[in-house]
């Protein structure tokens, strides 16, 4: 999906990490909700409340996945989940455009 149609996007931005890191809250009519953000190159620790679907669109990165002991290359098309109360690491090599997907 190359779009999202009838939406309601939170003014306000999340920045993290002196702004090298930042997203857009998308709300959907179901009470769904994504994030569309943009990582610049840099090593992030992040936590999770609920299961995410971390999409990324455009850029490179390492991801060191809960549980496991070696980072996962993943580029531009390619996805990865993290569960739910959980601390993931990524290492980011190129600017990193995403989409997240938050699921109970």
């Amino acid at each position: 999906m190359s779009q999202f149609d009838k939406v309601s996007v939170v003014k306000k931005a999340n920045i993290y990490f002196d702004g090298k890191v930042s997203s857009r809250v998308v709300l959907f009519a179901d009470g769904s909700r994504k994030t569309l953000g943009i990582m610049l190159p840099g090593e992030y620790q992040f936590g999770t409340e609920q299961r995410e679907l971390m999409e990324i669109q455009q850029g490179e990165l390492e991801v060191l996945l809960p549980g496991s002991n070696s980072w996962q290359s993943i580029s531009g098309g390619q996805s990865f989940e993290v569960p739910a109360n959980a601390k993931f690491d990524l290492r980011i090599t190129s600017v990193v455009d995403y989409c997240c997907s938050y699921f109970d």
